[in-house]
Parts: C-alpha cells; sequence; structure tokens
C-alpha cells in the first residue's frame, strides 16, 4: 500500500508542475514546423507549404509562394520577405492555423505599381509590396475586423484596414497602422 500512496503523490506532484497551460507554452515555444495555405485570387492557384522546418526556412516552399505571391500582371516573381511569411503564418495560428489566406496582392513590379498608382489615390508610389515587403488578404468565412485586430495585435510591422475593398494589409516595415 505505502507504493501504491507514493505513485499517487508522485503523480499528483506531476500533475500540478506540468499543467496544461505549462505544455501548451512549451509546445509552442518549440514549433519544428510552420505550414502556410495560400490562394492567389487573380490566378486561382493554392499552395499548401511548410516553409519553415526544424529551425529553417525550406528554399524550395519559398519558391513555390515565391511563384504564387509573383504580379499576375506580367507574371514577374520577387523574393518575398521571409519575415512577412512569418507574420502570416502567426496571424493564422490565431484562428487555428488551417485557413486558407486569400491573397489579393504580394509582389508587384513597378510597372504594376506605377499603373495602380495612377488609377488609385490608396496606392503608394513607394509601396512595400515592390520589396516583397507586403501583402494584401482576407479570410474567407471569417470577419475581416477579426483578421485586422489579429494583425495588429502582433505589433510587427504595417496594418491598413481596407473594409470596402476586403482586406488587410500587412507589412514588414514600422509599426504603424491606418
Amino acid at each position: 500500500m505505502n507504493k501504491r500512496r507514493s505513485f499517487l503523490k508522485t503523480s499528483a506532484v506531476l500533475a500540478s508542475a506540468l499543467s496544461v497551460p505549462t505544455l501548451a507554452r512549451a509546445a509552442m515555444a518549440a514549433p519544428n514546423e510552420r505550414t502556410l495555405r495560400l490562394y492567389n485570387t487573380h490566378t486561382g492557384e493554392s499552395v499548401k507549404s511548410v516553409f519553415w522546418a526544424d529551425g529553417n526556412f525550406v528554399p524550395e516552399a519559398l519558391a513555390d509562394i515565391n511563384k504564387l505571391l509573383r504580379d499576375h500582371r506580367n507574371n514577374t516573381i520577387a523574393s518575398m520577405d521571409p519575415q512577412l511569411l512569418l507574420l502570416l503564418d502567426q496571424v493564422s495560428a490565431k484562428f487555428g492555423g488551417t485557413d486558407v489566406l486569400h491573397v489579393i496582392s504580394g509582389y508587384r513590379s513597378p510597372e504594376s505599381n506605377a499603373l495602380l498608382a495612377a488609377a488609385s489615390g490608396g496606392v503608394a508610389k513607394h509601396s512595400m509590396h515592390l520589396e516583397g515587403k507586403a501583402i494584401d488578404i482576407r479570410m474567407p468565412g471569417r470577419d475581416l475586423a477579426s483578421l485586422h485586430k489579429a494583425a495588429l495585435g502582433l505589433g510587427a510591422g504595417g496594418v491598413g484596414y481596407y473594409p470596402d475593398s476586403q482586406f488587410v494589409h500587412m507589412d514588414t516595415g514600422r509599426v504603424r497602422h491606418w
């Protein structure tokens, strides 16, 4: 009976020491893979890709993501900022990490950006989209205001809210919002 009592006491101590929040924090502190699910609204292309594994970015996945986020007007592909992908992963995680992010705009070539800037006062002439450091997204089935709030909650980069056009802008520039 003493062995049983000792076992139960040890089990109780371990259970309280390894509470669910502690285990959850430990699991979140060292994830070994990050996955993005993206859909380009202009080309109809999709990608589901592990872009980060075991502490490193996955070059093949980055190439696939860069292709999906290309300038759809002239098919120009550029390297997207990997930090932007991490921000997208963090926003996605706030909604469970399984939603597909619909991409309205990723990389923009100088020609496309000039065309858009001439047609609209809402497009910056020196947009971060030109550097592969910005993206415009929505999450079908999710409230756009909630997506905006989640992006702001990261406290990283720029966040723009465009409810009339149904997208949230995110970039890896200085922290700001509009």
